[in-house]
């Protein structure tokens, strides 16, 4: 009698190789990962139409600068603060409402600022933009 190894050449392979078939399975999971976006983004809408019409008239923009040493100026023109209030006033009943550009000094005090962006919002002028420069980029 003949002792013969563990792994015989007649013997059938109990165990399966899962390499192959974890492969074909990752190669089969990056192609879904991949496809699956296109698919989403393939629906067909029916979306609304739209008459194109002219733009609005854009609003006028005023200028409203505070001077260093705190003197307000509207579109260039020194105006007192009584002055400046009437003019908010005249400005706010406007169609449509003007927007307002604030160009302040770098040296001029909060305070005075803070004053006159109660006054325009206080007077009706709530779209207040401030203005500033660009800083020099050196090379």
């Amino acid at each position: 009698m003949s002792m013969g190894s563990q792994f015989e050449a007649d013997d059938v392979m109990s165990d399966i190789n899962m390499t192959p078939l974890i492969d074909v399975m990752l190669v089969l999971l990056i192609i879904f990962i991949i496809t699956l976006p296109v698919i989403n983004h393939a629906v067909k809408l029916e979306l609304p139409k739209a008459d194109s019409h002219a733009m609005e008239k854009q609003p006028d923009a005023i200028d409203v600068s505070i001077t260093p040493d705190g003197a307000i100026l509207w579109n260039k023109e020194p105006v007192n603060d009584d002055q400046l209030k009437q003019r908010i006033a005249v400005a706010a009943v406007q169609d449509p409402t003007p927007n307002v550009r604030l160009f302040a000094d770098k040296e001029v005090r909060y305070e005075r600022v803070a004053a006159l962006l109660s006054a325009a919002q206080g007077g009706g002028l709530s779209k207040i933009d401030f203005v500033t420069e660009a800083k020099p980029t050196t090379p």
